[in-house]
Order: structure tokens, then C-alpha cells, then sequence
């Protein structure tokens, strides 16, 4: 085929053209993933602990050695990988903004992990009071990390700083815990406090959607428990999308066992009946109480004596669906107990680490919030604080407020001088009849619903098989309202807006035909009709009537009085549930409506309650799996905290 030259000018024009652009597409991605490379220099190495136990440490330091740097420094038992001096991370510390204006940064596999030795202890306890150098606990590895960098890192200027999300976030407040006295920073970022309440556990409800994370920290590293560069366990494979029917045709957890089972034909290995090769599974079935195990692993309660030279910045997300009760138990135990430290707090409206993300649309699942909610945190939230303390005067007067929180109703930021806010009054609306939510109380009757073993209630209509949950903390919640065994209470259309603001109490008056029985209350914001649709919403949904789910939480009935000694319900006999929920910070806004859901069962979010009193459910038979008839009387009431 032939071209008039003119033709084929313009047609190499737009190769050359096209192939320029290309070129600089690449060129600019090269620059951003070569940036560590090209502005830091990277050493590996074993840091000898007290005990002589060594942890395997990555350091980036700027190549400019012009001037001092501090320290930031994140722990982690999911690896400081990539391993090898050639291999660099594509970005490090916590945004890019501190990485680009230098800092030197620190990553270190903890103890029994990846390539650091010594045996690792799920939310290891801590020891106060040591009384030998074979004594060590997370506190005093963080602390033995820190005196040996401050002394043989070039350039630093005697100030560290450590930050972390979820499980390094656990590492971040027990850095706090006998800090030394170089710590001056830390931001502990949706840390788990403990978990009886955070992750795997809600109010002792077993998170069966947790169940394919389980492998990740129980399974012992091979060739007695020596370092090793590449992961060693594997996540079960439940071949299927539909997780709600697996685990319902599986029946009983303890038919999961042989999940955990881990030998092979050629590595048999001998255990006695019900014990499995994963060491946190077998913790997970045999203390399902809040006995001395989860209480010795938690932090939340060693909070009392935060060295007031660490200043403390707490980062959550209010639909973090891992850990919520750790970041707001951290930070108000670390104000409750330890006056005059700065200490404060970052709430904003996102998933699970949604803050460290550089998407410019903020949303979580369905619900979008607004943009550059994650990038504005990073640039004039988080940076300020670390340079505050670590480059700066770090004094008091950080130029931060005491609470930045996101008012998820509003989609605005606001600043607080205290949180839960001063202001804030309780504000109580009872479970009436009707469907209604009302603030005065109507006549006691009793509203019944069958809970079905057979037939449990979703946490989700989507179909799908997933590692975490994290998606379904902003659903609509129309699938829930429509079932005949979800208990409805709303309000009329609100004529002026309704700000929630702190925790809510759920004060439930009961009954069962059962000896045991699961409460789940949810907080319901429902949408108007006339609302427009955002580009992230699901195909067969809209905005319209949405029932954006604000607040949601279960307690496990046996625990209505104590979480260490579970006790039965007396069939059909009224008793009293009262469940903690969460803080929010949301306005319910005029033309919207407030409603609550009660229901028993929520799966397989959380595991199938029996409904038959057993001391341990991961032991249940089949034949203690029996549908109940559940009342709940209307005059239970939802006390809220309203600022006004």
C-alpha cells in the first residue's frame, strides 16, 4: 500500500510522537521507583539484643551527609524485606513527603520473624519490673534497637521516631512502654490493643472472616524455627467464592481443623486428637475466654506510665473494620493515665489504613467521603507532627489541635480540643413498636423473631471469598431491613441535623427460648430519596434510600457480665444486654433518617452461636446448633453522645 509523502510525514510525526510519550511515561515511573535508590544508601543488619538474641534491621540513610537526620523506625513482623544490599524499597517511612526531605528510616523484622532469630509470641507480653537481661519483651527489643542506632548510625541527631499500621502499630505503642529516652515521636495507626476486641475477636465473638488470616501468625517457621527470607506458611484455600456457604455446610469449627494440619506424606507429625500444627489456632480454640492468656497479651492496660518525653500521635479510621477498639482505647488510656503528655489523636474516614494510600478519591467500599482526605493527612497532618517533634523545638505547641476528627455525616474535618468532645451530651432513643426510634418511652411489648442456624444473616450481600473484611463497615444495609429475623427501628425524617459524636450504649432488655444467644446492633444513616449516585457504587445499588451502616458491633451473650466467666441465659426469662459500641463522629443530617437494627446473627462475619449453651464453641457438636425464638422487649433503649 502506497502513501502520499504528506501522509507519511504525519504518520511518522505520531509514531515519533507516540513513542516519545511513551518514553517519558517510563522515565517518569523509573524516577519515582528509583527514588530510594537514587537518594539513600541501604545497609542490612543484626542487632544484638540483652538476651543476645539478634534482630535483622534494614537502614536507609540520605547519600546527603551534609546534616543530621532523625530516625524513623517501623517494626514489623511481616518483613523489612526486599532482602539483599542491591534491593530497595520503591518508597519508605510513612509518606512521601518525609521520605523526599530526608530522614534516615529504619525497618526491623521482630523477634522470630523473617530474619531476625529468637521465637515469636503472638502479641508478645510484656514484662514490667525486669529483673535479668533474659527477661525481654517487645519494650526492651525496641529499646536495645534504639541505643544501638543512636550509636552507630552516621548523621543522626539523637532523635527517633516510630509509626507503624495495624500489627507494627501494636509495635509503635509498646515502644512508648520504657521508652528510651531518644524516642520523642511514635503514632501508633489503627493498633490492636488486644485481641479479645480487636481483629479476631469482637466482645468475644470469634471473627470467622478472620479465619484465612489465622495461618499468617501461627504457623512455627521451619528448620526449628531458623530465620527464613521467604514466607513459609500458606493461606487456606477454601476453593469458593462463597464463603457464607462454606462455612455453613462445614458446621461446627472445629470441623476447620484440618486447615491447620500442616505435615505432609513425607513430614508426618504426631499431635494428640484436636491439636493442630498452627499454635495460634490451637490458642484461638482452647482459651475462648478472656482468661490470662488474651489479658497478659494485651497493651491497652499498660498504658499507665507512658514516658512523658514520647509525644504520641494516634491515627484510626472510623470504618476500619480490623482495628477500631485499639487506636481510641490507646489513646484515651494514654490520656486518662499520663497527664500533661502530648498526646492526640487522627480520626478520618477510611478503611483500614486507607490514610497511607495516595488515592485522590476517598471511599470505602460504596461510600465515597470526598478527596485528598489521605493526601491532606499526609502533608499537613502526619509530616508536621514527626518534623515537629523530631527536627523541630518539640514543645507543646505542635500547631496541631488535641483531636483532628472527620465528620463522616458532614464529609468535613473538624478540630477538637478534647475527645470525646466537652460538649457532647447523652441523648437517648427508645426500641419501640411499629418500626419506630423514638426519645420518650411508648408501653413494654415483646417483639419476637426466629434466629435460624440454617438460615443466619449475611454481614454482606456481596459473594465472595475474603482474606480481611473490610467493605462491608460502609454497606447498604436495605438486604438486612427487608429480613424477617432483623429487628427495624427508625425515625421519622429528621427536620434538623443530628451529630453524633463518641461512644454508644446499646441497653438492650432480651429474652431467649435458647440457653445462649448473639446481639448485634447497628447504626443506620438512611439517605434520602433524591441523592445522586457516586461513581464507586456498586451497578445494583444507588444512593438513593441508601442505609449507610455508621456504627456496628456483637456481644456474645454469655459475656453479658463478664468476659472471663461466661454464664448461660435462662430460657424466656427478660434479661438485660448492654453493648459498647464504638465512637463515631457522624452527622445524621436534616431530611435523613436515624435507625437501629438488632439481630442475632451476622455471618459468617462472626462465627455460628450454637444457641445452646457449651463452654467452648470451638467445640460444639452438631447437635447443639438449634434454631431459637429471640425477644427483644421495647423498652430497650440506644444511649448516644450529640453535640449540639
Amino acid at each position: 500500500m502506497r502513501f502520499p509523502i504528506q501522509t507519511l510525514v504525519v504518520i511518522i510525526g505520531l509514531l515519533l510522537a507516540i513513542s516519545s510519550c511513551k518514553k517519558t511515561v517510563k522515565t517518569e515511573t523509573a524516577a519515582e521507583v528509583n527514588f530510594v535508590q537514587e537518594n539513600y544508601t541501604k545497609q542490612e543488619v543484626d542487632i544484638e539484643m540483652r538476651d543476645g538474641v539478634k534482630l535483622h534491621t534494614t537502614i536507609y540513610t540520605p547519600k546527603d551527609t551534609s546534616k543530621e537526620y532523625p530516625i524513623l523506625m517501623q517494626r514489623t513482623p511481616y518483613s523489612s524485606r526486599p532482602y539483599g544490599a542491591g534491593n530497595y524499597r520503591s518508597q519508605i517511612g510513612p509518606n512521601e513527603h518525609l521520605m523526599k526531605e530526608g530522614n534516615i528510616i529504619v525497618y526491623q523484622d521482630v523477634r522470630g520473624r523473617w530474619l531476625s532469630e529468637g521465637h515469636y509470641e503472638n502479641m508478645r507480653a510484656y514484662i514490667p519490673n525486669k529483673t535479668s537481661n533474659e527477661q525481654v519483651d517487645e519494650s526492651s527489643d525496641t529499646y536495645d534497637t534504639i541505643e544501638w542506632l543512636v550509636n552507630n548510625v552516621e548523621h543522626n541527631n539523637g532523635k527517633v521516631g516510630v509509626w507503624g499500621i495495624s500489627y507494627p502499630g501494636f509495635y509503635a505503642t509498646y515502644a512508648t512502654v520504657d521508652a528510651h529516652p531518644a524516642l520523642k515521636a511514635a503514632s501508633p495507626q489503627a493498633c490492636i490493643g488486644d485481641f479479645f476486641f480487636d481483629d479476631f475477636h469482637h466482645n468475644g465473638a470469634y471473627l470467622l472472616s478472620y479465619f484465612r488470616a489465622t495461618s499468617l501468625f501461627g504457623t512455627p517457621r521451619p528448620n526449628n524455627d531458623q530465620p527464613i527470607d521467604t514466607a513459609w506458611y500458606v493461606l487456606p484455600d477454601i476453593q469458593t467464592e462463597d464463603q457464607y456457604q462454606f462455612f455453613l455446610d462445614n458446621g461446627p469449627l472445629k470441623n476447620l481443623n484440618s486447615f491447620f494440619e500442616y505435615e505432609t506424606v513425607d513430614t508426618p507429625t504426631l499431635r494428640p486428637d484436636g491439636v493442630t500444627d498452627d499454635y495460634f489456632w490451637n490458642e484461638l480454640k482452647e482459651h475462648p475466654n478472656y482468661d490470662e492468656l488474651w489479658q497478659s497479651r494485651g497493651i491497652i492496660q499498660h498504658l499507665k506510665n507512658v514516658k512523658s518525653h514520647v509525644a504520641t500521635m494516634i491515627v484510626g479510621g472510623w470504618f476500619d473494620a480490623e482495628d477500631l477498639y485499639g487506636p481510641l482505647e490507646t489513646y484515651k488510656n494514654i490520656e486518662k493515665h499520663n497527664t500533661g503528655n502530648y498526646n492526640t489523636m487522627v480520626f478520618g474516614p477510611w478503611d483500614h489504613g486507607g490514610w497511607a494510600r495516595k488515592k485522590a478519591r476517598n471511599a470505602v467500599g460504596n461510600y465515597y467521603f470526598g478527596d485528598s482526605i489521605s493526601l491532606f493527612y499526609q502533608k499537613n497532618i502526619e509530616t508536621k507532627f514527626f518534623n515537629h517533634f523530631l527536627k523541630a523545638e518539640g514543645d507543646q505547641n505542635s500547631g496541631l489541635p488535641e483531636a483532628y476528627v472527620f465528620d463522616s455525616g458532614k464529609k468535613e474535618w473538624s478540630t477538637l480540643d478534647a475527645w470525646p468532645p466537652k460538649e457532647a451530651e447523652k441523648q437517648t432513643f427508645f426500641l419501640s413498636e411499629n418500626q419506630e426510634l423514638t426519645q420518650t418511652a411508648e408501653s413494654t411489648v415483646p417483639l419476637k423473631f426466629i434466629s435460624d442456624v440454617k438460615k443466619p444473616v449475611p454481614y454482606s450481600e456481596d459473594i465472595e471469598s475474603v482474606f480481611t473484611p473490610r467493605k462491608y463497615m460502609t454497606d447498604d444495609q436495605r438486604f438486612a431491613a427487608r429480613r424477617s429475623d432483623v429487628l427495624v427501628f427508625e425515625t421519622e425524617v429528621l427536620e434538623e441535623d443530628l451529630t453524633l459524636a463518641g461512644d454508644i450504649m446499646a441497653k438492650l432488655k432480651v429474652a431467649t427460648t435458647g440457653t445462649a444467644a448473639d446481639w448485634i446492633v447497628k447504626i443506620i444513616d438512611v439517605h434520602p430519596t433524591n441523592v445522586e449516585t457516586n461513581e464507586e457504587m456498586q451497578d445494583h445499588l444507588k444512593l438513593a434510600n441508601y442505609h449507610l451502616m455508621v456504627r456496628s458491633e456483637v456481644l456474645r451473650g454469655r459475656f453479658r457480665n463478664s468476659f472471663s466467666k461466661p454464664e448461660p441465659f435462662v430460657p424466656n426469662q427478660k434479661t438485660e444486654v448492654n453493648i459498647k459500641l464504638q465512637d463515631v463522629f457522624h452527622t445524621i443530617k436534616k431530611g435523613h433518617k436515624l435507625q437501629v437494627q438488632v439481630q442475632s446473627t451476622w455471618f459468617p462475619l462472626i462465627d455460628l452461636n450454637p444457641q445452646t449453651y457449651v463452654d467452648n464453641i470451638f467445640k460444639a457438636e452438631e447437635s447443639d446448633f438449634k434454631t431459637q425464638t429471640h425477644t427483644v422487649f421495647t423498652d430497650s433503649q440506644i444511649e448516644f453522645s450529640v453535640l449540639r
